[in-house]
């Protein structure tokens, strides 16, 4: 009978798949919480989550498993479609059992603490209402959307494997295990993850769980996370509050840390986890368009003002003879806007109308295309204006940077061939002075020459005069 849910409900997931863009740029990892996103990791994609942990509680009445110690496996792929998920959750740890009664014992134990094989498919994914600058309100533009209340939303499943677990993980072999995953965007940095499950079906102990997390992205690498955890079987209930934060390495890596706090009947333990995410990815485009929320842009549709009058009378022609759904009720436009959506919309609806010419409506067709393309057109012209101002106002400034750069480049120019010619001219300056100072050595060594040749004559006229004296 088990078998036969389990092959129903996969029969199930897979007989609604479509195809939609999974795939981020950045690696989307469900670490450090227990929660599981709707989004699956996209075809090619290969992810690793792994994280070492350290769980202490109280230990319960007569055999428990109050302390572990391990490593937990999360690895993650997509395959067939863009929205299939498969992933494969296990944990290698050090169990601690302990078994009260009278007296109390306990033994340590290395072992599978789970192997989960499970596949999710997202079936739903809103579109949410785009706010741009075209709104002129500043309140509707920053208003918050009520339509990012309505969440994406995934189904669950997946297949316990306990016969070669722990004794205290077993929990009756091979059982199925069902969910439905929740994310609602409430803005672009905070966003809200609710995880409900039916655990071990058929099993031993059965167990309800839901998980609530909310994440906020404090900026591109870090982000911070809360969650509430409940757990809820026939011998016992079970809440986890915890916090963490997630800081993002590379577009493939992350590392994450987390700290939770247990609730039993029993008493609080504690829940401490470090660990890192990281993928392999061979993902290819398929190349649809996206708008910036994810949203497939659809073809723009085929224009018919180029047709001209003949070629839009025979399309309307032809729409004549399509065939219509009987079980649509036709109402003029016009009566509906001018009666609204009531009662008195509906029986004026109802009341016989003048059927329009075909020739008025391809008139009027024709008049609104041209008015929009005219629109069109002198939207261009005048993008077009505005485009050749701004080039011509800033080859209009690159001149004036270039006539300045002209004048400064003259302004060195001349101040440097001023520098110049008083260099000459102090030279010259220089060898006038030397000139003038070589002329006067010149006179004056003439002048002494001129004076000894004097004295020289003085002397032998003096000689002369004495020579005759004496013969006198």
């Amino acid at each position: 009978m088990i078998k036969k849910r389990i092959a129903f409900f996969f029969l199930l997931l897979l007989s609604c798949i479509t195809i939609s863009a999974q795939y981020t740029e950045v690696i989307n990892s469900n670490k450090p919480g227990f929660s599981e996103s709707p989004y699956s990791v996209g075809q090619k994609v290969y992810q690793f989550e792994s994280s070492i942990f350290y769980r202490n509680a109280t230990a319960s009445p007569i055999f428990s498993n109050p302390k572990a110690l391990g490593l937990n496996l999360h690895f993650r792929t997509g395959f067939f479609d863009e929205r299939l998920e498969f992933s494969l959750n296990t944990a290698l740890q050090n169990n601690t059992f302990t078994f009260t009664n009278v007296f109390q014992s306990s033994v340590n134990k290395f072992s599978l603490g789970q192997f989960t094989l499970a596949a999710k498919y997202l079936v739903y994914k809103p579109s949410y209402e785009k706010k741009g600058k075209e709104i002129r309100s500043w309140n509707k533009r920053h208003s918050f959307g009520w339509d990012r209340w309505i969440p994406h939303i995934a189904v669950y499943g997946g297949i316990n494997f306990g016969s070669f677990l722990s004794d205290y993980d077993k929990r009756g072999g091979i059982t199925p295990k069902i969910g439905v995953l929740l994310q609602n965007e409430l803005s672009n940095q905070f966003n809200v993850v609710t995880n409900i499950y039916y655990n071990y079906i058929g099993g031993y102990l059965p167990e309800f769980s839901y998980i609530i997390t909310g994440t906020y992205n404090f900026n591109k690498q870090w982000s911070g996370f809360a969650e509430h955890q409940v757990l809820l079987n026939k011998v016992e209930k079970q809440s986890n509050l915890g916090l963490g934060a997630a800081y993002l390495f590379s577009n493939d890596l992350q590392i994450n840390a987390s700290i939770k706090a247990t609730f039993q009947e029993e008493g609080i333990g504690s829940y401490l986890g470090i660990g890192a995410s990281y993928r392999i990815d061979r993902h290819v485009d398929e190349f649809i368009d996206l708008d910036e929320y994810g949203n497939k842009i659809e073809d723009i549709e085929e224009q018919t003002y180029n047709k001209g009058f003949f070629g839009k009378l025979l399309d309307k022609i032809k729409g004549l003879f399509k065939k219509k759904d009987k079980n649509t009720a036709e109402i003029d436009p016009e009566i509906s806007d001018s009666k609204g959506e009531g009662e008195e919309g509906i029986q004026a609806g109802r009341g016989r109308q003048r059927q329009k010419s075909v020739l008025d409506d391809i008139t009027k067709d024709d008049k609104k295309e041209k008015k929009a393309t005219t629109k069109a057109e002198k939207k261009a012209e005048k993008q077009l204006l505005k485009s050749e101002e701004k080039e011509k106002r800033k080859i209009e400034k690159e001149k004036e940077k270039e006539q300045k750069k002209l004048v400064k480049e003259e302004q060195k120019r001349l101040k440097e061939e001023k520098k110049l010619e008083d260099e000459i001219k102090k030279l010259e300056e220089d060898i006038k002075k030397e000139d003038a100072k070589a002329k006067q050595e010149e006179l004056d060594k003439k002048y002494e020459e001129e004076l000894k040749k004097k004295a020289e004559e003085k002397k032998k006229k003096e000689k002369e005069e004495k020579e005759k004296e004496k013969d006198d």
